[in-house]
């Protein structure tokens, strides 16, 4: 068991030796692809300790003073609002975005690997949103809901897929080499789309504050977990024998 330790230890040195030199080209995607692992595996820690502390009486009052706080904002004007702002996250809303980043990748970008790589994040997201809410079970909040909703509570789909969606987009966007302030304006409105879906579900009362913070965390994971596949794919297509 030892010698195997060892062994171990010694062959990730070497890695680290031939792969970690100023003048290898892999040297980006290897580095991103360790900072994304251990963003995936801290994340997937937070996401199971805050699973388990749902049924915690202080997460409760939590999620019922943070609630109450933000629904006690409501007015006409904030519903429309939050009403099209939740509808960004949704179905139509990623058609619509697919749709105008499928036009600027044929006239500028001409790669469509961005492309497929955006609809397999939101794939994962939505498929595993779908068997994380049957498997922890969590209804609905018991206030008044100013929008229809069939499903069960835990992790909000809506943070999850936008955590999941722009937040890759947001990744895509810090890669182009593209003017510094439009890629600065586009990546704050992407954040501010984000947050504000997040908040939305709040604020029409059809989710709790836990729920939202669990889509964040599991579609940040996804967005990582992403990253991590398509650099680790990116370094391997460089050099087969690493």
């Amino acid at each position: 068991m030892r010698q195997t330790l060892f062994e171990l230890i010694r062959n990730f040195r070497d890695f680290l030796k031939h792969h970690f030199r100023k003048d290898n080209p892999k040297l980006p995607y290897i580095i991103i692809v360790l900072v994304a692992l251990i963003i995936v595996v801290a994340g997937i820690n937070i996401f199971i300790e805050l699973t388990e502390f749902l049924k915690d009486d202080l997460l409760a009052q939590y999620d019922q003073q943070i609630s109450e706080y933000v629904v006690s904002f409501r007015s006409p004007l904030l519903t429309d609002y939050f009403i099209f702002i939740t509808d960004v996250g949704d179905v139509y809303g990623y058609l619509i975005v697919l749709a105008l980043a499928i036009v600027v990748t044929a006239l500028y970008f001409k790669n469509w690997k961005y492309i497929l790589q955006t609809v397999f994040v939101l794939l994962l997201s939505s498929i595993s949103n779908v068997l994380l809410k049957r498997l922890v079970n969590r209804a609905r909040p018991g206030v008044e809901h100013l929008v229809v909703v069939e499903t069960l509570s835990y992790p909000s789909g809506h943070a999850m897929g936008a955590m999941a969606f722009y937040g890759f987009l947001i990744y895509l966007f810090s890669r182009f080499k593209i003017n510094v302030f439009l890629k600065f304006v586009v990546i704050l409105l992407l954040i501010t789309v984000i947050f504000s879906i997040g908040m939305s579900r709040i604020y029409l009362g059809v989710h709790f504050p836990s729920d939202i913070a669990g889509g964040y965390i599991a579609g940040l994971i996804w967005v990582f977990f992403c990253i991590l596949l398509f650099n680790l794919a990116e370094v391997f297509r460089r050099d087969p024998t690493v």
